[in-house]
């Protein structure tokens, strides 16, 4: 594959998945642009550069852009947050990157996604077949419905200027599955690096969306759009099935484990996460 980023910039990069990126990313001829409104003062001289602002102020959004080759744009809140928060820092923040993005003539934008935006979809509807990374929107809550309106975005960016785009609707990406449904739904570390080189390369031109999951045993998800932009996991959750499996019984019955969103569907609309 031929990497389209020789400058990437990272919004969100002080976050939990920019923090565990940020290694699996750095390479040569590569430089990182890490972008966030909380300050990073590690970063590596040889491979990335700070520059500090928040997605919601448009200045300081067309300074990052400006001189990239593509964004990785992880900036946002993760969870359900109230209507007000939501709309201002997911929705407005990601129109800001694509606005700043024209502007300055980067031509590849990967948006983190969520199952969150297809949440309502159940094992069920998806029958004996792998549920496609393209599914119309379902979203199980306000952050939910603002993934699917990333996506959309990437959409209209898309079909307007021809900016690639790629939505990754990611399960759970994290050091390890956080509870015995991310043994479907689990993305390892390394995996996601693979999704966003993946996207990164020339196989992604167009728009995309697909699903942000590692190689798992009990996923229902579908493969094959990653595998469309030259995604391969290499990684199971399956190794922690026993872990997990010891105080859970796996049974698409239990409501967790049968709709995509778990237990998101149920959480109170606007209510904020602890």
């Amino acid at each position: 594959m031929t990497d389209t980023a020789s400058r990437l910039l990272i919004t969100g990069a002080a976050g939990n998945m920019g923090e565990m990126l940020r290694p699996l990313l750095r390479k040569p001829g590569r430089t990182l642009r890490l972008f966030d409104i909380a300050d990073i003062t590690d970063t590596d001289p040889e491979h990335e550069e700070f520059v500090q602002g928040s997605v919601t102020d448009r200045a300081a959004v067309a300074a990052a852009v400006d001189g990239v080759d593509a964004v990785l744009h992880l900036g946002g809140l993760s969870t359900e947050d109230s209507w007000e928060n939501i709309l201002s820092v997911n929705v407005d923040g990601t129109q800001a990157v694509f606005e700043a993005a024209v502007a300055h003539g980067v031509t590849r934008v990967i948006a983190a996604s969520s199952n969150h935006a297809v949440g309502f979809w159940t094992h069920a509807e998806a029958g004996s077949n792998p549920l496609p990374g393209d599914v119309p929107p379902r979203p199980d809550g306000f952050y939910g419905w603002s993934k699917a309106a990333v996506e959309a975005l990437g959409r209209l960016y898309h079909d307007r200027f021809g900016i690639d785009v790629v939505n990754l609707r990611i399960g759970s990406s994290f050091d390890r599955p956080p509870n015995y449904r991310g043994l479907a739904s689990w993305m390892s570390p390394a995996d996601t690096a693979r999704l966003i080189e993946a996207a990164l390369s020339d196989s992604a031109k167009g728009f995309h969306t697909v699903w942000g999951i590692s190689r798992n045993t009990r996923s229902w998800w579908s493969a094959a759009e990653g595998a469309a932009i030259g995604y391969e996991p290499q990684d199971d959750a399956e190794v922690f099935a026993d872990e997990f499996l010891a105080d859970h019984e796996w049974s698409f019955d239990d409501p967790i484990l049968q709709r995509v969103g778990g237990a998101f569907c149920d959480h109170p609309l606007g209510q904020r996460m602890r």
